[in-house]
């Protein structure tokens, strides 16, 4: 065990894999550079075969980079991880890496469009086939393995429904199948939710959303054991490159320094803010973990450690209302982002889920009517002020009741 294994999370989020230059910088240095010199040809040669555990290549690795890899996988519990370019990256790699024409993948139904995408367009073509299932339903998840299963995919909390699955549960069905399990843990985040303590393989972030926090670059990340990522992950980044820069990862890795504020501050104003929307009668449902109203509410107490920073939100006029609402506010801004020190809202069946089909979205629960909130770290009182003032304008513009005949 190293000093940073001993270290709380809090703390391994401000000095966990640190490396510090000659100079002695108190900031992690930023090494922007593409590649490295050798002082002999000798020397280069040992870096290529593994002799000398030098960088060669910042499309393979980087100073940077690795104290935000090892940064990361300090606070997730992690034997090893790698960055990439965005989440989508991350999530892309994680799969790909490990599975061969004729393998076949079962992945939850309610996924990020562009997830969706991956298992359910871009992986068939390559000749691996893919099983879309109902999340919550283990029985579903039994019933989709095949003897050539080697992943189950999911997202829990789900993009944008908030639906959660049993992690756990998936996990034990995984491995008496002999496959990876995945999961894609972005909107729970590596403080309220820890994957790979529930059974899973791999976990990916696109780093991105709450760990850069800001809104400022693109990253992402893939964790787990370090033999796999040794000889699975490693030579697909390494050979189709998506790097992530230098400069992105020192972003990430100043963000750490603040996440466990950040995600518990905004978890505890979405706590607030869940019951204030639920109060008000333009609301036809609120979708939030930590209500005892949250179908998987039980299951959010054993897995989560809070009902964390996204929201949910269906309102009874359907699009023409959700719109109304989204305009009518001034504080919380129209972005298909999340996990920002701002408030952002969007309109998932136009934005974020707009390439879903229209029945597999009402399937998926992605109705006209919904909205999906991020809260961020403005003052909960005034987030509460400008969701009831417009939702104030919702009701007063809503058509009349039709009189009783």
């Amino acid at each position: 065990m190293t000093e940073n294994d001993k270290l709380r999370p809090a703390t391994r989020l401000v000095h966990g894999g640190t490396t510090r230059s000659p100079f002695g910088e108190t900031s992690e240095a930023l090494f922007l550079t593409q590649g490295f010199v050798y002082p002999s040809a000798e020397a280069a040669e040992a870096r290529f075969n593994g002799e000398d555990p030098g960088f060669v290549y910042s499309r393979y690795a980087n100073p940077t980079v690795a104290m935000f890899e090892e940064r990361m996988a300090l606070l997730e519990g992690a034997e090893a991880a790698k960055a990439t370019a965005s989440g989508m990256a991350a999530v892309t790699a994680a799969l790909i890496c490990d599975i061969a024409a004729g393998d076949h993948i079962v992945a939850a139904r309610a996924l990020f469009g562009s997830c969706l995408y991956v298992v359910s367009q871009f992986l068939p073509r390559l000749g691996v086939s893919c099983t879309l299932v109902d999340g919550p339903d283990l029985d579903q998840w039994r019933a989709a393995v095949r003897p050539e299963t080697k992943a189950f995919f999911l997202e829990s909390p789900a993009n944008p429904t908030i639906e959660l699955i049993d992690i756990a549960g998936v996990a034990e069905i995984a491995r008496a199948a002999g496959a990876r399990l995945v999961v894609d843990n972005v909107f729970a985040t590596p403080i309220l939710q820890k994957p790979l303590e529930l059974g899973a393989h791999t976990v990916v972030y696109s780093a991105t959303k709450h760990i850069d926090g800001h809104g400022r670059c693109l990253g992402g990340v893939v964790l787990s054991n370090a033999e796999w990522v040794e000889e699975k992950l490693l030579p697909y980044l390494k050979h189709t490159g998506p790097a992530i820069s230098p400069f992105n990862a020192w972003v990430l890795v100043k963000s750490l320094e603040t996440l466990e504020l950040r995600v518990t501050r905004q978890a505890d104003t979405a706590a607030s803010l869940a019951e204030v929307l639920a109060m008000h009668p333009a609301v036809k449902r609120v979708a939030y973990p930590g209500r005892p109203d949250h179908p998987q509410f039980a299951l959010a107490c054993r897995q989560m450690r809070s009902g964390g920073t996204m929201i949910a939100i269906e309102l009874a006029g359907g699009k023409e209302a959700a719109f109304r609402f989204a305009n009518a506010l001034s504080i919380i801004k129209l972005s298909n982002n999340l996990g920002d020190a701002k408030s952002l809202i969007t309109h998932p069946a136009t934005t974020t889920h707009q390439s879903v089909a229209e029945e597999d979205r009402i399937k998926l629960g992605i109705t006209d009517g919904m909205l999906r909130l991020s809260v961020g770290l403005e003052d909960p009182a005034d987030l509460a002020e400008d969701i009831a003032a417009a939702l104030d304008a919702v009701a007063a513009e809503a058509p009349p009741a039709r009189a009783a005949s």
